[in-house]
């Protein structure tokens, strides 16, 4: 599924928005990951902040999205399936340089998808069964709390270098 191109229906849109709830559950799961891991030289108020808080925006990004899926006139797709979708489209096998960096790239790419997402969705002339102005309202204040967690975890890397 491609957001290179103008969601073309409310199934679509769907399945656009369980994948930015899986999107949203991987961050969640990778910044509890890190803090698990973390020794006790690397547990630092800051970074355990910074993890705290993007599993708990996470969570709730998750609930907000959930709650669009089920005012769609649209049956949900398995969550394996979509599990996969995001496993092979956004995903990344790469081991990074530490916490921080694999923070980084997480914010970015919700970031990253949420954007696409409103450009796919203005960029239709479907009409949706959810008023398409509290759909984009409410894509963009994620947007903008993702954008916000980009620059917290570069503001706390050049902090620490």
């Amino acid at each position: 599924m491609s957001l290179s191109y103008p969601v073309a229906s409310d199934h679509q849109l769907a399945r656009l928005l369980q994948i930015g709830m899986v999107l949203e559950e991987v961050v969640e799961a990778r910044a509890h990951k890190h803090y698990e891991t973390l020794d006790d030289a690397e547990l630092d108020p800051e970074l355990v902040a910074l993890l705290e808080e993007a599993a708990e925006e996470s969570a709730e990004h998750r609930e907000r999205l959930e709650a669009l899926v089920d005012e769609l006139d649209a049956d949900p797709v398995a969550y394996e399936e979509i599990e996969a979708l995001v496993a092979a489209r956004y995903e990344s096998d790469t081991d990074f340089d530490g916490v921080l960096y694999d923070q980084l790239c997480n914010e970015e790419t919700a970031y990253k998808f949420y954007d696409d997402l409103i450009t796919a969705i203005e960029e239709s002339d479907v009409q949706f069964s959810i008023e398409q102005d509290r759909l984009l309202a409410t894509l963009r204040s994620i947007r903008e709390e993702e954008k916000e967690g980009v620059e917290e975890v570069t503001e706390l890397m050049e902090a620490k270098e």
